[in-house]
């Protein structure tokens, strides 16, 4: 038993090299060389050399080793992580917290998430044109080709999307397997021939790194954040793997393939300072270098793809949580629930990716954008796992606080640091994230409004049964469900129908899908049901915001709760609003821009026929018109 728990263990951890660590794994291909970006005007000098690798390995020892894999890995909702899964447990349902410290809660890791988005455009372009780039070494032949290449490659992989990585994903482990045994092999002999670079390790170099170059030293932070940029992918992937393989392949494999690759370049550069225009390539012999352009690019696309995928799944959660409106998930696989595709997000990811590599052309011009999104929501991440670690796991005050002065110290060095890139580029990813976090509130609290509005014109369901027993209607053979999101007042279609048609089915049941803030829901608890007289009945089901709603998995949930209900006899009624933007005010209102963006989001979101794959031709719509 113990030999099968452990041959699990490291088939995770292998499949973890894959997804988890795809994206800090590809900094090497530039972290270095833009340290010594000519923005900074520090000159490649030993001293210099030196205190860059020691702030590489400290970040990574204090950010990435202690922040990440022994603290924030802590806070798994369920097993699940990201920002999501945090905000979720750091304002739980039952929670006490007063209104005004709940919303602000809310507000942070909400922006948190946005800029995530605009991580996930920038990540496959910088990662794949800085692998590409490895081409002009050998000769200038490509130069002109460098960015078609690049553009083909993100297009071949966007348009692969719908196939789903199940059939391809088997290569995943085994390319960045390759990929991380080849970057320790590229650092080894040029540490062997120049040991002196392992001085690095002392943290004094780094500190007289800081003091000695002023300004330029502390801007260089934001170029030495850039060996990070992975660490949110590695928590949001927590749920695929589990915290155990992940800290086992940090450890044993990454983190050193990672110090020997960037001690490696270091050597290089004491040797040859005239390299750093691009380190990761001059370590490689000239026989090695198209097979380590290879390798690199296919790493590259790994990364990318956790990144993409790691964008569907936080789409997927905020549609679960109700902050983004009803979008098409397309399930890739029939065994692993988390493979997951949705066509929008795709093609706009493609879309501005593609743009930002035709805009940019380099990936030293891609990395002034590169960074700032990133560190703001490390920050945030940093502030909310200290949140619930006071809250949740009840750690004292002053513990907590020590702690989180420490991580978000230097959080905020990392973030201050890339503010200076804001003006060439890094303005791209906050905007994005701007936009994001705009839609998700607007989302949110328009459907708030909405259901405020549907309140003050339906009466209680149970007052409605009651009249319908006092003055019953004609009855008919077979069972009306009734979908809504209030499962306490009647639904407008089904008032709406008994107003105007005078009759009702033998069963009527009122149909409420409801999301609870744990990943996933065990299939005992899945369903609530309650009976009322005269053939009424109000069901709740409940699912897991890492869950898709699926029509059959409904109703075999209402089976187990005594409600037999067979497919072939249902007919479904939904409620079909067309809103309407107002000068109407009430509690909680919004601007009059925000009422016509709700309006245009509803109408293009998903129709619950589709999202709940309902057939069609058991659907009949009612429709009305409500102002907002």
């Amino acid at each position: 038993m113990k030999n099968n728990q452990d041959s699990r263990i490291w088939a995770l951890t292998f499949g973890a090299l894959g997804i988890v660590f795809g994206d800090i794994g590809t900094s090497p291909l530039y972290a270095i060389r833009e340290c010594f970006s000519e923005h900074f005007n520090i000159p490649v000098t030993p001293i210099n050399i030196l205190g860059l690798l020691s702030l590489i390995f400290w970040s990574m020892v204090l950010v990435v080793s202690i922040k990440y894999i022994f603290f924030v890995l802590r806070a798994d909702n369920k097993g699940e992580g990201g920002i999501l899964s945090l905000l979720a447990l750091a304002v739980p349902p039952t929670n006490k917290t007063s209104g005004g410290r709940k919303k602000w809660i809310v507000f942070v890791g909400l922006f948190g998430a946005a800029l995530l988005y605009g991580d996930g455009m920038i990540t496959p372009a910088i990662s794949v044109l800085s692998a590409l780039e490895g081409l002009r070494v050998a000769t200038d032949a490509f130069d002109h080709y460098i960015v078609p290449m690049t553009v083909v490659v993100l297009f071949t992989l966007f348009y692969v999307q719908e196939y789903g990585t199940s059939k391809i994903g088997f290569v995943f482990g085994p390319v960045i397997t390759v990929y991380f045994t080849m970057l320790a092999a590229l650092g080894i002999p040029h540490i062997i021939t120049n040991p002196g670079v392992l001085a690095a390790l002392n943290p004094y170099y780094g500190l007289h790194f800081l003091l000695n170059n002023g300004a330029s030293g502390f801007w260089a932070m934001g170029s030495v954040f850039l060996v990070l940029t992975g660490c949110e992918a590695l928590y949001a992937d927590m749920g695929h793997f589990g915290r155990k393989p992940i800290r086992r392949a940090w450890f044993m494999f990454v983190f050193p393939a990672l110090v020997l690759n960037y001690m490696g370049q270091g050597a290089m550069l004491l040797e040859n300072p005239e390299n750093i225009v691009n380190p990761f390539y001059r370590m490689a012999p000239s026989w090695a270098l198209y097979p380590v352009v290879i390798i690199a690019t296919l790493a590259t696309i790994v990364a990318s793809q956790a990144l993409i995928s790691g964008v569907f799944s936080l789409t997927r959660q905020a549609i679960s949580l109700g902050f983004c409106p009803r979008m098409q998930v397309v399930h890739t696989s029939s065994e692993e629930m988390g493979q997951i595709y949705i066509p929008q997000m795709n093609w706009a990811l493609m879309i501005c990716t593609i743009w930002l590599v035709l805009s940019f052309k380099t990936s030293s011009n891609l990395a002034g954008a590169y960074g700032i999104a990133v560190a703001m929501t490390m920050l945030i991440t940093t502030v909310l796992a200290c949140y619930v670690a006071h809250r949740r796991w009840k750690w004292k005050l002053a513990t907590t606080l020590i702690l989180g002065a420490g991580m978000i110290g230097i959080d905020m060095v990392f973030f201050v640091a890339n503010t200076i890139k804001i003006p060439h580029g890094g303005w791209f990813p906050l905007l994005i994230g701007g936009i994001i976090f705009t839609l998700l509130t607007t989302w949110k609290r328009g459907r708030r409004i909405l259901a405020v509005r549907l309140r003050e014109q339906t009466m209680n369901f149970i007052d409605f049964v009651k009249d319908e027993c006092e003055h019953p209607v004609h009855r008919i053979p077979g069972t009306a469900v009734f979908m809504t999101s209030d499962p306490e007042m009647t639904p407008p279609a089904l008032a709406r129908n008994v107003q105007h048609n005078r009759v009702l089915h033998n069963r009527v049941v009122l149909l409420s899908i409801m999301t609870r803030e744990i990943p996933r829901v065990p299939r005992a608890t899945r369903a609530q049901v309650e009976t009322f007289p005269d053939g009424f009945f109000r069901a709740t089901v409940f699912f897991g915001f890492m869950e898709s709603p699926n029509l059959n998995e409904i109703l075999e949930s209402l089976r187990l709760k005594d409600l037999n209900i067979e497919m072939a006899e249902i007919t479904f009624f939904l409620g079909r609003e067309t809103l309407i933007a107002s000068n109407q005010r009430g509690v909680g209102s919004m601007r009059m821009w925000r009422k016509h963006l709700f309006s245009f989001m509803s109408r293009n979101a998903q129709r619950a026929t589709q999202f709940f794959q309902i057939p069609p031709n058991q659907v009949i719509e009612i429709g009305s018109q409500i102002e907002l």
